[in-house]
């Protein structure tokens, strides 16, 4: 008798599970994307299944048809999730568009951050592409301590004007933003006592610092190895969590090194982590103090190395002397291959573009083709690192870098039910970047749906008109 009860109940328990998976194929969703391989970094999903998407959320996945008011054949191509970007300065309408033709579904300004959080987050409202954040500005909170002087970047602050600079970051965090943004080599006027100061604001705020370090060099002392130092002790005495940016530019030779430092950091319970962009070039304005005297020692590069942005023109001596009094935009040839490539390769270090603005089509392609790039040359040709490997780079592990304090990104990252429908849909036999230094706003190729909270703002290759899905990502 009991062996039959049992076998009754499961033959209840299995119709009940059958008419429960009947009854979610049955049902008709906003979209379905049918028949592609879905890759999931969180779960290790590689398979092929329809995901169906409701109210700008994953409402299903599964191994049979779905119905929907939409369903798209996306048979051949992968359904990833949409990729995070940590490192987008180029905000504006043009870039994002680019951004997401190259898969991008979140853009964050998290170096640079904003003097402004309120106007910042209110200028983009209703009109974004993709979505959009920024951290408080250190740079911006020292101007505004030292008077709003030009000279301030290099002045030396004061404890009642680093208090200022406290108060105003504080103020920031409270109205939403996502950290700290700093570009300690763009300030040399700021102490270490300074900079210590503000981990510790982030500490007791419990945010993230995201730093431009203050060296990039080979030299002693000024070394790129003895401003890691400085991140990983400012780390481990404040409790603040730290993220190094664009490990490439700012490691050059010493990459290796630097990564080993933060293995060892991370393996003794410290919160540091770092990203790279997947070329050989940086940029920046030829006035930065990144480009004071003894500049080509520190880099081991010299004046042909410089390319003006505006003409593409390789700078010598005089030209470059003449270009620093009047000021614009550089691409430095300063970044080895192997170098950027072995961080690229490192379990640890996440993808990032650090895109800038495109002034009248020119700029670092960086903007356009960094995540086609690391797709169609680092996984497809030369087998770097294997497809889900660098989709963990592009999603999980840059929601994971925030979402202990912004929930939002908990949901970001990820294809799974309940997670955003921010979702890349590309072809892996074709993605590539076009993007060059001469044509640095050519669009990917092979990247043919991006979804953005539900809503198409690529389809079929192209971008669509007027679409504007794009959310505020904030500190709650």
């Amino acid at each position: 008798m009991r062996l039959a009860i049992r076998a009754g109940t499961l033959l209840a328990v299995a119709a009940a599970l059958a008419s429960t998976v009947s009854g979610a194929a049955a049902q008709s969703y906003d979209l379905v994307l049918a028949d592609g391989r879905v890759m999931d970094p969180e779960s290790g999903l590689d398979a092929v299944r329809h995901v169906g998407i409701r109210g700008g959320t994953i409402e299903i996945i599964s191994g049979s048809p779905l119905e929907g008011e939409l369903v798209v054949d996306v048979s051949g191509l992968v359904v990833a999730p949409g990729f995070i970007d940590l490192h987008a300065h180029g905000q504006d309408l043009f870039s994002s568009r680019l951004q997401a033709r190259d898969g991008v579904t979140t853009a964050l300004e998290l170096e640079g951050g904003t003097g402004d959080v309120e106007e910042w987050y209110a200028s983009r409202e209703g009109q974004a592409v993709v979505h959009y954040g920024a951290t408080a500005s250190h740079g911006a909170a020292r101007r505004l301590a030292l008077g709003g002087r030009e000279e301030a970047v290099r002045l030396a602050a004061d404890l009642e004007q680093v208090a200022v600079m406290e108060n105003r970051l504080r103020d920031e965090l409270a109205r939403g933003a996502l950290g700290i943004g700093y570009g300690i080599q763009y300030t040399p006027g700021a102490r270490r006592e300074e900079i210590h100061r503000m981990f510790q604001l982030a500490a007791v705020e419990g945010v993230t610092n995201f730093v431009h370090i203050r060296y990039a060099g080979l030299v002693e002392p000024g070394s790129s190895i003895e401003a890691v130092h400085e991140m990983i002790a400012n780390a481990a005495s404040t409790g603040a969590g730290v993220h190094i940016v664009h490990i490439g530019s700012s490691g050059l030779g010493q990459v290796p090194t630097l990564l080993s430092m933060i293995e060892g950091a991370r393996a003794r319970g410290l919160d540091v982590t770092t990203e790279v962009y997947p070329y050989t070039a940086a940029s920046t304005d030829i006035r930065a103090a990144i480009f004071d005297p003894g500049w080509r020692e520190r880099f081991g590069s010299d004046y042909g190395d410089i390319e003006w942005d505006a003409t593409g023109e390789r700078l010598t001596e005089e030209t470059f002397n003449e270009r620093r009094e009047t000021g614009g935009r550089i691409i430095a040839h300063i970044i080895p291959q192997e170098m950027f490539e072995f961080a690229l390769a490192h379990p640890i270090v996440m993808v990032a573009s650090d895109g800038v603005p495109f002034v009248d089509g020119n700029g670092h392609p960086r903007g356009a083709g960094t995540f086609a790039r690391v797709l169609g040359r680092y996984v497809r040709e030369e087998g770097l690192l294997t497809l889900m490997d660098a989709l963990r780079k592009m999603t999980l592990m840059p929601a994971r870098r925030l979402e202990a304090y912004v929930p939002q990104m908990a949901a970001k990252g990820r294809i799974r039910v309940g997670a955003d429908a921010d979702i890349t849909v590309f072809d892996p036999a074709a993605v590539i970047d076009n993007a060059t230094f001469e044509a640095p706003t050519q669009p990917s190729s092979g990247i043919d749906h991006v979804i953005v909270a539900g809503t198409f703002v690529v389809r079929d290759a192209e971008f669509v008109d007027d679409a504007s899905p794009g959310q505020a990502i904030r500190r709650r």
